[in-house]
């Protein structure tokens, strides 16, 4: 004849199993075994419920630890050298371009998020090679659902080129597929368009 007994609790089992619960949340929920709740559910088609992540998460404690280690590690940079000289500024400019640089269409662009780095690029560029300031062009990668006028205003005050010269900015749809450790950035990549330097 089989095992009879809990027809209730095999009853409402299936409800659930059939609802997209776990093999675990329904057991809890009957307080009953795990193997019974199987033996019931068997022949119940069963559909898992998408995962619901969090937006955003807390960093990780490696993460924070990194951080830090990171301006330590700026900290002692400013104590040992202090101020570049200008061969040492100009050789890290140099640097800097041919990482995050390029040429195309007789003009050359940096691409970073990082604003110190486009400060960096800007003072390189207006120090070292006659630039026009009216050719200067800025295209920001911002996500959708960000500010689009406080990121211009805050990359225009950074970079010196006026918002007239902005071009239109591309506006990342984010993917929720994409599993992210860091949700949070000061504001989105910027890519600097300029002239092509003429050395003096």
């Amino acid at each position: 004849m089989g095992y009879r007994g809990k027809v209730v609790e095999q009853e409402r089992a299936r409800d659930l199993r059939a609802e997209g619960k776990t093999l675990v949340e329904i057991a809890a929920e009957l307080a009953v075994s795990k193997s019974s709740v199987s033996l019931w559910v068997r022949d119940v088609v069963f559909t898992p419920k998408p995962r619901q992540r969090p937006m955003f998460r807390s960093p990780s404690p490696l993460h924070l630890a990194k951080l830090a280690e990171i301006d330590e590690m700026n900290r002692r940079g400013i104590e040992r050298i202090g101020t570049l000289t200008d061969d040492a500024f100009f050789a890290a400019g140099v640097a800097l371009y041919a990482g995050e640089g390029g040429k195309t269409d007789g003009a050359a662009t940096f691409a970073n998020c990082d604003p110190g780095m486009i400060a960096y690029f800007c003072a390189w560029l207006r120090k070292y090679f006659p630039i026009d300031e009216s050719r200067l062009r800025v295209r920001l990668y911002l996500h959708v659902g960000l500010d689009l006028d406080a990121a211009e205003d805050y990359w225009s005050r950074l970079t010196g080129i006026p918002r007239s010269q902005f071009g239109k900015a591309y506006r990342a749809v984010r993917d929720p597929s994409i599993r992210r450790n860091k949700q949070s950035t000061v504001w989105p990549e910027s890519t600097t368009r300029v002239p092509e330097p003429t050395a003096r």
